[in-house]
């Protein structure tokens, strides 16, 4: 008989690591996008004066 058990925790584990690893690519990428409005500024904030 199968070991559900295991086969479940084997699963559950591997599934909540790759959970966290893209939370932490999420926060990766938006400190990119960030850092890349901070070196180009839209051109919008010229013409709304």
């Amino acid at each position: 008989m199968p070991n559900y058990k295991k086969m479940y925790l084997k699963m559950f584990n591997k599934v909540t690591d790759v959970i966290e690893e893209l939370k932490e690519l999420q926060l990766e990428c938006e400190d990119m996008y960030i850092d890349s409005y901070d070196e180009y500024p839209e051109e919008d904030d010229e013409e709304e004066e």
